[in-house]
């Protein structure tokens, strides 16, 4: 009897860990290579893992909701066709999980195990991960309400108790309090009546990510406005050439993105993330775009090395990412890699916008809606009021890495080049 070892698959740059979201195949049931196995969840995206096997389920060692490692062995299939009966079909996986608990609870001191504790003892290796950054203790960690299935300790409840001032934090007696600390006040607010709409999956991750950048980052924004006019008019007399040439549309975004990248260049410690102490630096130029969902939430779609990339190769890129969006066709590596993140907020009509920071990036780029105002032009014959095509730009950025010279400057430069954008360029 042949038995193949389905291992949680890579699920992307930097991803470590995944939650199983449900099995599409129970044990005994037979399943074809690249039939769909599983859906699993990371803090960046959900997705469906096939089988790379044909054969019989014969053991599933994970459930719902429990967080495995990638590489981790998480089903047994038969690949010689005959169904083993040794596993009953609703029968829970036998010991992967209390062997990962028993190991968990080894590893907190016994000084708080003895504490009075909630039943929640198992932690995720997320959860342990954020508890180290915001030097949280397992018996701080033990006293959480906890929200999830079996009493598991999510994302959001961590973050709702550092919100809610960490009420549990000074039960410890190596902890004195510090009077001078800010804590934030136990307000009981009235919430009003009305419809109760459940976060889906992906909100929940959009919620917790922007609370924890928040958290993290000092944000600072900063704003200028760019006349786009001689931009405009280019685009609007190359569009359609450019697609009967090329077969893709031209918007606004890969020309936007062209300028961020040349503006990345210019200043590379905005192209950086903060790891405690230490700045890093990065090599690659990766944009991300803010991009809606057919569900209202948004994602961050990667363009890769897009200052490698020419106009029409950033045009492409930019179609595809759009269209898997909106297809909910996005993978993994589509979503990886970001070290700069823009988000166009004119397509929804607004002047312009002050972003959240897309963790562990140092800055943000929010562009307005293209208007066309009268203003104040400088000619030979002295000032003129003109009809220009205006922007906004507002750059936030993290001031424990970017400091106000270096996020004006960048955000200058940015602007630069979309007004100085060479006319006489060809398609």
């Amino acid at each position: 009897m042949s038995k193949f070892e389905f291992k949680m698959p890579k699920l992307g740059e930097s991803i470590t860990e995944a939650a199983i979201i449900t099995w599409f195949k129970n044990v005994g049931d037979t399943i074809g290579e690249d039939e769909m196995l599983l859906e699993v969840a990371t803090d960046k995206v959900d997705a469906e893992v096939p089988s790379t096997v044909s054969g019989i389920v014969e053991e599933i060692l994970f459930q719902a909701n429990e967080v495995i490692k990638i590489g981790e062995t998480i089903a047994i299939i038969n690949t010689n066709g005959s169904a083993s009966k040794s596993v009953k079909k609703d029968s829970k996986p036998e010991s992967k999980t209390e062997k990962k608990e028993v190991k968990q609870k080894k590893s907190i001191p016994k000084k708080l195990v003895s504490a009075k504790q909630n039943n929640n003892t198992f932690f995720s290796p997320l959860i342990i991960s954020i508890a180290k950054e915001q030097h949280i203790s397992y018996e701080e960690l033990a006293r959480i309400p906890a929200t999830g299935n079996d009493g598991r300790l999510r994302k959001s409840d961590i973050f709702q108790y550092i919100k809610e001032g960490r009420p549990f934090q000074f039960v410890q007696p190596t902890i004195e309090h510090d009077p001078t600390a800010y804590r934030i006040p136990q307000l009981k607010l009235d919430k009003g009546t009305g419809e109760i709409v459940k976060m889906d999956r992906m909100r929940k991750m959009i919620a917790d990510h922007m609370v924890y950048s928040k958290h993290t980052s000092p944000h600072v924004t900063a704003y200028v406005e760019a006349d786009l006019t001689e931009m405009v008019k280019w685009r609007n007399k190359n569009k359609i050439p450019f697609q009967e040439k090329h077969h893709c549309k031209l918007t606004f975004t890969p020309l936007f993105i062209e300028a961020v990248a040349k503006a990345v260049k210019d200043f590379p410690m905005i192209n950086v993330s903060i790891d405690e102490d230490n700045i890093i630096v990065k090599k690659d130029i990766n944009i991300g775009m803010a991009t809606a969902l057919p569900s209202g939430n948004l994602i961050v779609p990667v363009v890769k090395n897009a200052d490698n990339k020419n106009l029409h190769e950033l045009a492409v890129s930019v179609n595809n990412l759009s269209k898997k969006a909106r297809e909910n066709n996005l993978n993994a590596d589509d979503i990886q890699g970001s070290t700069f993140t823009i988000s166009n907020v004119g397509t929804f009509g607004s002047l312009m916008g002050t972003p959240i920071i897309n963790q562990p990036e140092v800055a943000i780029l929010a562009l307005g809606i293209i208007k066309k105002r009268a203003e104040v032009m400088e000619t030979e014959n002295g000032d003129e009021i003109a009809i220009r095509s205006m922007m906004y730009l507002s750059l936030s950025f993290d001031h424990r890495a970017v400091d106000g010279y270096l996020g004006g400057s960048f955000l200058r430069k940015i602007a630069d080049y979309l007004e100085q954008f060479d006319t006489k360029r060809t398609i």
